[in-house]
């Protein structure tokens, strides 16, 4: 599989308007990169360079990292360093949660690099940060973004075991370039990995997100769409893929925004539950405008034993 065809008039190009974000000058953006700092937190908003950083921390929320910042996979997409990882640290579960009280939120996103360097692929973390976080605030929406954990069931049910409303993995774009953009992962096995989850925990909420300008055809596109809807995912983000360094894969082509439009209208015909589509959407970006309540979320009560 070869990689993305560069465009050099687009390489060299200044990006569009639509992509411009604006710099902060809320306090709330201030103090909570303070609290982020004070706590010895990660935050996949710094990491992975999301453009809507300012926005969001400026709103007071940020999507939580554990599992440190090094990950264990060289995704061609991906501006998390790629590095032999630290040891897991045993109370970052409880600073996430002093994070999430402090900042008053009633959602809150927990992500994590890939750590193929534990067995179970840093599920317990997953879990124990869940666990921590409902202990703390037992009516918290909690959604979790995980890696595939190498598609290790007993992994997998880790991290349900611990009830969390939306259980989101991204399948990041279509099959045939995952082998150029995912380091290690599969396109099959993403979706199997989501239906599994849906199987195991019926009462979550699966999501996923697609990222574009990669060189994806449309029909491609749509087939992603039908691919996840065949695996039971309910909830879909797709936003424009953004260059962070010269060293990850270029972009393809800038997408406008009536053409996220038209997509998200499209994933909506085709059965997904919520769909968020924009140049700048992320997976966790608005999280809190979908409540999975309604889906049949779980009890905030997490099974013991």
């Amino acid at each position: 599989m070869s990689a993305p065809k560069i465009n050099p008039d687009l390489h060299q190009a200044r990006k569009p308007d639509w992509i411009k974000v604006r710099l902060p000058s809320n306090p709330a953006f201030f103090s909570t990169k303070a609290l982020v700092a004070d706590l010895k937190l990660h935050t996949v908003c710094e990491s992975a360079q999301c453009p809507n950083r300012w926005e969001c921390w400026s709103q007071g929320t940020a999507t939580f990292m554990i599992a440190g910042e090094r990950c264990t996979r060289a995704c061609g997409f991906c501006a998390v360093s790629t590095a032999k990882p630290l040891a897991l640290e045993v109370d970052e579960p409880e600073r996430v949660a002093e994070a999430v009280i402090r900042l008053k939120l009633k959602h809150v996103v927990i992500t994590a690099v890939a750590r193929d360097d534990v067995e179970d692929g840093g599920a317990e973390h997953f879990a124990r940060t869940i666990e921590a976080v409902r202990a703390r605030d037992p009516e918290m929406i909690i959604e979790v973004l995980t890696p595939d954990f190498n598609g290790k069931e007993f992994a997998l049910q880790k991290v349900l075991d611990a009830r969390p409303h939306i259980f989101n993995h991204n399948l990041e774009t279509v099959e045939r370039l995952t082998p150029v953009v995912r380091s290690r992962a599969k396109y099959r096995l993403s979706l199997k990995f989501l239906q599994r989850a849906k199987e195991l925990l019926p009462s979550t909420v699966t999501k996923s997100g697609l990222m574009l300008g990669l060189g994806e055809t449309e029909n491609e596109i749509f087939q992603a769409m039908d691919d996840l809807r065949e695996h039971n995912v309910q909830v879909l983000t797709m936003g424009q893929y953004l260059r962070p360094t010269p060293q990850h894969l270029p972009v393809v082509e800038y997408i406008n925004p009536e053409t996220f439009t038209l997509y998200g209208d499209i994933a909506r015909r085709k059965g997904f539950e919520f769909v968020a589509s924009g140049p700048l959407v992320r997976s966790s970006y608005h999280a809190d405008d979908f409540n999975p309540l309604p889906y049949g979320a779980p009890t905030p009560e997490t099974p013991k034993g």
